[in-house]
């Protein structure tokens, strides 16, 4: 095996520049895959990490039986809040656990009625992790005495026409499915760059919300925070053992049209990788047919001094192989060098914050990872790609004649 690696690399070096050039194809395609993993890496932290500050944290605790009648948004007090916040903050990838209460109303003027979702929470719990209390564009943020006070979005000021300090009647149901009413006043307006998330949302202190809802003392949900995004299952499983009784989920399950839409957009991406290595495998294909040709004669020698039909066979498999490792170097080597230089400046992507929603939650610049969460997978498609393109021109060796070949011109 080890004399057939050598004559495997001996030939793939004869014509040099075809192989560079095959490799170099193979290398950049590896490279610029790379590139867009690491790239749609640094996205992903971007868009989920503030994305899960405007939704409600990574990790959310409920009361048990909230997750099915999670679409009537129902008011199920915790047992014991505090000591759920106590469990959470004991945590080390957690920096904030605040409690909530969710639930569904409306608000109303003369401009019209709105539906909405309306957020009783601990302002001062909230303020240092929430995207919503860096945004506020007009007013100021709420605070925990604050009474009859609502904070809303630049999208539900517009098309109520509201501003800072205008009145407004909001409805939301209590604990016992009576629709409790009151006049507010709107002490600050946020705006977070997606109208539809704005329309949807407003938010009133965890003080109030427990008075208007009939929850003393109470809360239905607690938002705890992580310092990074990707390790909500480790903590949700760990709170799980300490909290038995309770709902404990990742931001995933709680939202998962933004997990679907990252993951649609990654499948997409695979496939598009996938082709493009293809079509780099069949330029080791075309090559290793040449070279059938030019070696029609070497074949046939080979051939005579007892190669078996199998030998030659592996091999022309053994150089499609490495052509393809050498591409999967040079690949690497692209790849790292691109993402690392990267990493350092980042790419500002501000300016496309209105494409679409997920797109105005990176707030600057993105940052790439390294790319290599994918790279096993990458470097292995690549390498059977190429051992696949060198299978039909290792037949074809294979079946000459000796006789015939050594006799070809």
């Amino acid at each position: 095996m080890q004399l057939y690696l050598k004559l495997a690399w001996r030939n793939i070096w004869r014509h040099r520049r075809r192989t560079v050039i095959i490799a170099l194809a193979m290398g950049l395609s590896l490279g610029m895959m790379m590139f867009y993993d690491g790239l749609m890496d640094g996205f992903n932290d971007a868009i989920a990490g503030n994305a899960v500050r405007v939704l409600g944290g990574n990790v959310q605790v409920h009361a048990a039986g909230y997750r099915e009648k999670v679409d009537s948004n129902p008011l199920l007090p915790l047992a014991d809040d505090a000591v759920i916040v106590q469990a959470a903050l004991a945590q080390p990838d957690v920096t904030a656990a605040a409690r909530r209460i969710q639930t569904g109303g409306l608000v109303s003027n003369r401009e019209g009625a709105y539906s909405l979702n309306i957020i009783g929470i601990e302002p001062e719990a909230e303020a240092p992790v929430s995207l919503i209390a860096e945004h506020i564009v007009d007013g100021r943020y709420l605070e925990t005495a604050d009474e009859d006070s609502i904070l809303i979005g630049k999208g539900l000021a517009d098309v109520l026409a509201l501003k800072v300090g205008d009145r407004i009647t909001m409805v939301g149901s209590d604990v016992h499915k009576q629709n409790r009413q009151r006049t507010m006043t709107v002490i600050g307006i946020y705006d977070i760059g997606i109208p539809s998330m704005e329309k949807g949302t407003l938010y009133i202190s965890l003080a109030e919300a427990q008075t208007l809802f009939g929850l003393p003392g109470q809360s239905t949900e607690v938002q705890i925070t992580l310092k990074k995004v990707g390790t909500e299952s480790k903590v949700v499983d760990a709170l799980s053992a300490v909290l038995p009784g309770y709902e404990v989920e990742s931001w995933s399950n709680n939202y998962p049209e933004l997990g679907n839409a990252v993951g649609r957009k990654n499948i997409v991406m695979d496939i598009f990788s996938f082709i493009i290595v293809v079509i780099a495998g069949i330029g080791i294909l075309n090559l290793l047919m040449m070279a059938i040709y030019e070696r029609t004669r070497e074949i046939g020698l080979l051939g005579a001094m007892g190669l078996k039909p199998r030998e030659v066979a592996a091999i022309f498999i053994m150089e499609g192989m490495l052509i393809g490792f050498v591409g999967v170097i040079a690949g690497v080597v692209m790849g790292l060098g691109i993402n690392l230089s990267l990493m350092r400046v980042g790419m500002d992507y501000s300016q496309f914050a209105g494409v679409t929603d997920y797109m105005a939650l990176i707030s600057g610049k993105v940052y790439p990872t390294l790319g290599v969460s994918k790279l096993v997978m990458r470097v292995t498609v690549m390498l059977v790609v190429a051992a696949l393109a060198a299978l039909i021109p290792a037949i074809f060796a294979s079946r000459r004649e000796p006789s015939e070949a050594l006799h070809h011109v």
